[in-house]
């Protein structure tokens, strides 16, 4: 049924992952959209921070933990949850962003393969080595990446979609998507249902944050170690289940 099915009824998918090519250099749309996710992140826990009046000197490193926890948690949670027979023994090819080719050569390729679970994952941890280092309370720390995740999650989605990964099931609605790279029949986007999903979910987290400043005005302390104890418990308690949530999937 599905394979009959006239192309008025579907979109033909087969974008080219190459956005363009900078000196040799491929651009794809998968890590420009994980680029701007990452960027929307950053600006949104960087008003987070400066409305709760915690010094730039606390948000800075916070920023390269992240990012280092979400991109060796992604790369190795690709290479080690779908490749490992290959990446264990291609072992330098896990780690840098090239591909040696058979006759002794490499070749840049970036990182291709990259896990969002697996960020998660590596985000986890490397808040636990920012609050460690910072004295920084670290369910208050989360409730900030909470605001900012869903946002980067639609991003990565899209970038999934960009990708043609992560597709649906066969079937026959009319916005159903031929992903030519994997087969011609008519399939839910699923990444582009996740994608819409998330941007609700990141406008609900900005009404719960707002809606909380609101409630809580007190709760705004220069010293926020000591305001977790008391006051900001009262402010962010929303979000804590919502990015707990956002991680199982």
């Amino acid at each position: 049924m599905f394979r009959t099915m006239t192309p008025l009824l579907s979109i033909n998918w087969n974008p080219d992952p190459e956005l363009f090519n900078l000196f040799g250099i491929s651009i794809r749309y998968y890590g420009l959209l994980w680029v701007i996710g990452l960027a929307f992140a950053y600006f949104i826990v960087r008003k987070e921070y400066r409305d709760q009046r915690i010094a730039d000197e606390k948000f800075d490193p916070l920023f390269l933990y992240c990012f280092f926890g979400i991109l060796i948690g992604a790369r190795l949670g690709h290479c080690l949850f779908y490749q490992p027979d290959y990446y264990l023994h291609h072992f330098w090819e896990m780690i840098l962003p090239v591909k040696f080719l058979p006759d002794g050569g490499w070749k840049f390729t970036g990182y291709e393969g990259l896990a969002s679970h697996g960020g998660t994952l590596g985000l986890i941890l490397a808040l636990w080595f920012y609050c460690r280092k910072t004295k920084m309370h670290y369910m208050d720390v989360l409730d900030m990446i909470a605001v900012a995740t869903p946002i980067t999650a639609c991003c990565i989605r899209l970038a999934n979609l960009m990708n043609s990964e992560i597709i649906g099931r066969p079937t026959d609605v009319p916005w159903a998507f031929v992903f030519e790279r994997v087969d011609m029949l008519p399939r839910h986007p699923a990444q582009l249902y996740e994608a819409i999903a998330y941007f609700i979910f990141f406008l609900g987290m900005v009404w719960l944050y707002r809606h909380g400043q609101k409630q809580a005005p007190a709760a705004l302390r220069t010293d926020f170690s000591k305001a977790a104890k008391t006051d900001t418990q009262v402010t962010l308690p929303y979000h804590r289940g919502f990015f707990c949530g956002l991680c199982r999937t």
